[in-house]
């Protein structure tokens, strides 16, 4: 554990680093392919900087901040474009975490300072009945000996959802107090979507949607009308950001996990771009189902395809032993100050 806690603060060092050479570069390389070609360097070295990193809970995010998140900002930036542009540069305190942190700073022109506050009280009130429902939810594996597994599958989607839910919360509430500033929230009640399209588009994890749309759905958008109709561009730019959104989640399974891939998370996104697609195709024929059936038949639809496609893979890499032992590990260094391995911890919820 304790190369693994000297790996992470390296790792992070040098990422600081490479964001300040990236932030300068902006200063002196205009915008464009020369500027792209100035970042490759530093998008090469976050994709292989998670390599370095062993356990669950640093590997994973690290992976996802920078060889996801981080990486796709700064092709944005290459060309003047996202979070990291504008008119006046934005300053190296703002940049470093925007680049670097799930983090999308939050639209105030339309906004007046009461809705602002009661949204404020109502997220902490709704932040801590889910970080109340993820401690019952831990209490249940108490139990998992009882439970059927579609069932416990069933609870893996609500413990990926609280938790990274929580953890994006976190890591905004951070960003904001260092940076002062309002952020977006990282998940829209997703439980509450309407349709795939609503889901993956204003529900689910937000930031990568953010980061998505204008680096993959755009362009392809663009392209593929040259040759296809505005119907089929928005048809193949749908499908071509679930692939690379696939890939991206295999990478992210494979620095977790380092197991080889299987390519079921890409067929999972795939699956849902195909079926993003189809109900693109039926709305604009002006069908719609009501709420009451549209709202259970959207969530069955992913609940159903992530136990068929998304579970296996995750599952095999046994995270829920990982995670438990790595926080069993990270809890005995704060009471203790001691430093263990995670596979020397013993996890309490296990031995039942």
């Amino acid at each position: 554990m304790e190369g693994e806690v000297g790996n992470f603060i390296v790792v992070w060092i040098v990422v600081f680093a490479c964001l300040l050479y990236c932030y300068t570069i902006g200063k002196f390389i205009p915008k464009g392919t020369t500027r792209l070609l100035a970042l490759s360097i530093v998008t090469c070295l976050f994709l292989w900087f998670p390599l370095k990193l062993t356990t669950m809970h640093l590997g994973g995010l690290t992976s996802f901040f920078i060889a996801w998140l981080a990486n796709f900002k700064l092709l944005l930036f290459a060309y003047g474009k996202g979070p990291l542009s504008s008119d006046p540069p934005i300053p190296l305190s703002r940049f470093v975490p925007m680049a670097c942190l799930p983090i999308n700073i939050a639209s105030t022109h339309s906004r007046s300072e009461i809705p602002i506050q009661e949204t404020k009280k109502t997220a902490k009130k709704r932040y801590l009945v889910k970080l109340s429902l993820f401690g019952m939810l831990l209490k249940v594996y108490d139990y998992n000996q009882y439970i059927h597994p579609k069932v416990m599958m069933s609870l893996y989607c609500f413990h990926i959802y609280f938790m990274l839910e929580i953890l994006l919360d976190m890591v905004a509430y951070v960003a904001r107090t260092v940076v002062q500033m309002e952020f977006e929230p990282p998940f829209n009640e997703p439980y509450l979507a309407t349709s795939l399209q609503d889901f993956w588009g204003k529900r689910w994890n937000l930031m990568v949607t953010s980061v998505l749309h204008p680096t993959i759905y755009d362009p392809v958008r663009s392209i593929s009308l040259r040759f296809v109709s505005r119907k089929w561009a928005s048809v193949v730019a749908i499908f071509t950001t679930f692939l690379v959104s696939g890939v991206m989640h295999e990478l992210i399974f494979y620095n977790i996990g380092r197991l080889k891939p299987s390519g079921e998370v890409t067929c999972f996104f795939l699956l849902h771009g195909v079926l993003v697609s189809i109900e693109v195709c039926i709305k604009r024929m002006g069908l719609h189902l009501p709420t009451i059936v549209s709202r259970p038949l959207t969530l069955g639809c992913v609940l159903i395809t992530c136990f068929w496609l998304f579970f296996p893979p995750f599952l095999r890499f046994k995270p829920e032993v990982r995670g438990c032992q790595e926080t069993v590990a990270f809890l005995e260094f704060v009471t203790t100050g001691r430093l263990i391995s995670p596979s020397n911890a013993s996890c309490p919820y296990l031995s039942s």
